[in-house]
């Protein structure tokens, strides 16, 4: 019988960039392997190369060497073509700042990805409109992004980022311009999402709360993986059937 592959697998991976003359070497031959439904948070020091590692993975950006497989296939090798349909249908994405259309509500923003894609609007609005009661914004959907506050704003770009109904999401700093409250309410909504859709999440992170109930954390040090600890979640049983309370 033939072995599932892993979700994802990264193998000697390297990135270097050139500066002033200088080669700058960021990442140094990472190793790391992501199951389907795993939650794992990457933490480290600024200039660890965490970020770099997280653009590598969403292929925003290619590596220098080594290679980055999804579910086997190498998609270093795929053309720009490839990886941008491969980007839309695969993976979603959730960044520090939002990046919110402000001329557009709640739910046309999240519906925007599919719309991009030519999905039928009745289609992508009634997936948006599902995802954005599961993050508790549904007395939300007619609002714009300048009348909703931080982290609401947060939970409609999560919700965006999971329209497309992505196998993986990856997260770069998600909480760093939020409150302790507003970032904790963020997190149930990461861990409640994984549970109800089985969604991976790859989360980077400066939060000791957040990597803190992660029942897997990465450590990175200049450029390299400095430790991989798996354990068993400390954050507490949550209700699936409750949403969260909204911030």
């Amino acid at each position: 019988m033939t072995e599932t592959p892993p979700l994802v697998q990264i193998e000697k991976l390297e990135k270097r960039f050139v500066h002033e003359g200088t080669e700058v070497e960021i990442l140094k031959g990472i190793d790391l392997t992501v199951e389907s439904g795993e939650m794992l948070c990457v933490v480290g020091a600024s200039g660890a190369g965490k970020s770099t590692l997280l653009h590598l993975l969403g292929t925003l950006d290619l590596p220098t060497k080594g290679r980055i497989l999804y579910d086997g296939l190498d998609v270093t090798q795929y053309s720009s073509g490839a990886l941008a349909e491969f980007r839309n249908r695969s993976l979603g994405f959730v960044f520090q700042f939002h990046h919110l259309l402000p001329e557009f509500t709640a739910l046309e923003n999240v519906m925007m990805p599919g719309l991009i894609r030519g999905e039928s609007r009745a289609s992508v609005m009634q997936r948006a409109h599902e995802l954005l009661a599961e993050v508790g914004l549904t007395h939300r959907l007619t609002h714009r992004p300048g009348e909703l506050s931080g982290g609401e704003q947060q939970r409609v770009a999560l919700a965006r980022a999971l329209v497309m109904k992505p196998r993986l999401v990856l997260a770069d700093e998600p909480t760093g311009n939020l409150d302790s409250k507003t970032s904790e309410a963020m997190h149930e909504v990461f861990f409640r999402l994984n549970e109800t859709r089985g969604t991976t999440f790859l989360i980077v992170t400066h939060s000791r709360e957040l990597a803190a109930s992660m029942p897997r954390v990465v450590t990175m040090r200049d450029g390299q993986i400095e430790s991989d600890e798996r354990r068993a979640s400390k954050r507490a049983h949550i209700e699936t059937q409750s949403p969260p309370e909204t911030v």
